[in-house]
């Protein structure tokens, strides 16, 4: 079976810092790109980041660039969201998902979708 698990949220100041991981099986990991997603009570899913299968190309939403940073380790299957100076507005639940294509997260088109892990930013 596939499986995405993310994990690493919490409760952290404004200012803080949180790596949030997402763990993957059941699929050849580095043939697919990992993105991330963010949703907060009352708003839209946002794309927050996508890294390619080969991390030779990475992207990131304005509301983060320069503050989040995603990395992957293709022994460990593993994905990496460094999130840096934090803001309250960074409050959600963030998602990791896998899309062999890369373009297709730019409207959500993952092929797989992991659990959420809840980040709170609030002093």
């Amino acid at each position: 079976d596939v499986q995405l698990q993310a994990s690493g949220g919490g409760l952290v100041q404004p200012g803080g810092s949180l790596r949030l991981s997402c763990a993957a099986s059941g699929f050849t990991f580095d043939e697919y790109a990992i993105g991330w997603f963010r949703q907060a009570p009352g708003k839209e899913r946002e794309g927050v980041a996508c890294i390619s299968n080969t991390a030779g190309g990475i992207y990131y939403a304005d509301s983060v660039q320069d503050r989040f940073t995603l990395s992957r380790d293709n022994v460990k299957n593993t994905a990496y969201l460094q999130m840096d100076s934090l803001k309250p507005e960074d409050t959600a639940v963030y998602f990791c998902a896998a899309v062999k294509l890369f373009g297709k997260f730019f409207f959500a088109g993952m092929d797989y979708w992991g659990n959420g892990t809840l980040v709170t930013v609030s002093s």
